[in-house]
């Protein structure tokens, strides 16, 4: 197998080395500054950050008013700390509208997981619904205890005006105890 030398051009039968390209994308997680984004911006929303911003600027105010050792780095209309401020300012108001943006798309998650929850529990509902008005209908059509011993009672007075005779008494059908000739277990010898 021939090598190439370093001023030869590549052969056409064999693969080109592959190339790095010059600048490479991260392979880092891609919501990092989303999440720093957050935390900045939940940072900036507390009395903790407004107390340090306080603290600073009266240092500041006082340090170039009074002087340290007879030096001021920022005289009265204090332009420097109006840059500081105004740059912290620019970079504050972007990071916020992103940690916003984060929040709106968390939301926008959870309002469509909370219709979708919604719309299976109407589902459900109406299904059981549906269930407990069969289960009605279906238990008027059922004959109740009531009903079968009214039935029975009328059977067996239209017999007994036809002069048929039974074996059992007409009391056993009207209380819920057993006749007396209806004895469970062996038949005494």
């Amino acid at each position: 197998m021939a090598r190439e030398r370093p001023g030869r051009a590549p052969r056409l039968d064999q693969p080109r080395e592959a190339r790095r390209p010059l600048f490479t994308k991260s392979q880092g997680d891609p919501d990092r500054f989303g999440r720093f984004a957050e935390k900045f911006a939940r940072y900036m929303g507390t009395a903790q950050f407004l107390v340090y911003m306080t603290v600073f600027v009266l240092f500041w105010v006082t340090v170039n008013v009074i002087g340290i050792f007879g030096y001021k780095w920022d005289i009265y209309p204090f332009i420097f700390l109006t840059l500081l401020l105004s740059l912290q300012a620019s970079y504050a108001a972007p990071l916020i509208l992103l940690a916003q943006n984060r929040q709106t798309d968390r939301d926008r998650v959870a309002l469509e997981q909370d219709r979708a929850s919604n719309e299976r529990n109407l589902a459900d509902t109406e299904f059981l619904t549906r269930e407990v008005a069969s289960l009605r209908i279906a238990l008027r059509d059922m004959a109740t205890r009531d009903f079968l011993r009214s039935e029975l009672r009328s059977q067996l007075e239209e017999m007994e005006q036809r002069g048929v005779r039974l074996k059992a008494g007409k009391r056993s059908l009207d209380q819920d105890e057993p006749s007396p000739g209806a004895r469970k277990g062996p038949k005494p010898t």
